[in-house]
């Protein structure tokens, strides 16, 4: 069991633009933090800044919107051409109110507005521009961590995060959806609690665990902090993605 959990907020670390090499940004980062990296360390970084060295950015006068977009936006007072992206990037809109569109997103999750994002991106008035998630982000991760591999000889897990809401609770909260490098969920299933009885439904999330951590140090507004180093986890290596942090349509009582 872990006793102990450092988690370091990477200081400095620059404004990133499309085609930026985020491994070589990385390392810097964490050499310049005094730190250097060490096998099953874990490297969280912000979805935010792997769309943008991606170029994930949709230009909204470049949208072409269709009637459907029009009826929505309308009933969630967005302008049209953003929910026509958000309508592209998803296979099925849930529920929606004014200022809020529950999607599924094509990559699976459920959350607002396909994920994506008008803060903390540089935007020209004239032609305004949004930021998409990464197309794959599991493929991003394991990019990045055979990258920081090569530079740095370190074997370290890797989580991208992004935020949401939840159904059941207020406020936003840190997730994974992108991992490499580590089983996302512990099946705890068939394990003895304290006293003897045997767990029988039991798993952990522990991407969305460790992820939730990290975007607390990041924050959510100018806090400029996309990168956290996690030290302690001792989790072991894994070749798995991000999907078992799926709940299936069938077993998701928010949308039966």
């Amino acid at each position: 069991m872990v006793q102990r959990l450092e988690m370091y907020a990477l200081p400095d670390f620059p404004m990133v633009e499309p085609g930026d090499d985020l491994v070589a940004q990385i390392a810097q980062s964490v050499a310049g933090a005094g730190l250097s990296l060490r096998d099953s360390d874990i490297i969280v970084v912000a979805q935010k800044i792997v769309s943008k060295a991606e170029n994930r950015y949709a230009y909204l006068k470049q949208v072409t919107v269709s009637a459907e977009a029009k009826v929505l936006a309308e009933s969630a007072a967005k302008d049209p051409r953003l929910v026509q992206v958000i309508l592209d990037e998803s296979v099925e809109v849930i529920k929606h109110r004014p200022g809020a569109i529950i999607v599924e997103h094509r990559l699976g999750y459920v959350h607002a507005n396909a994920g994506i994002d008008q803060s903390n991106i540089s935007s020209d008035s004239q032609n305004p521009r949004v930021l998409l998630l990464p197309r794959d982000p599991d493929a991003s991760a394991a990019r990045l961590r055979a990258g920081l591999h090569r530079e740095t000889g370190a074997e370290v897990a890797f989580i991208i995060n992004d935020s949401a809401g939840r159904a059941w609770r207020n406020g936003t909260l840190g997730f994974a959806i992108g991992t490499a490098g580590f089983e996302p969920v512990a099946d705890l299933i068939g394990q003895k609690d304290l006293f003897g009885r045997t767990l029988e439904a039991t798993t952990v999330a522990v991407a969305d665990e460790l992820a939730a951590g990290a975007s607390f140090l990041m924050g959510q507004a100018a806090e400029a902090a996309p990168v956290v180093l996690i030290r302690g986890a001792g989790l072991p290596v894994a070749e798995a993605g991000s999907r078992s942090l799926l709940r299936s349509r069938e077993q998701d009582l928010f949308r039966s």
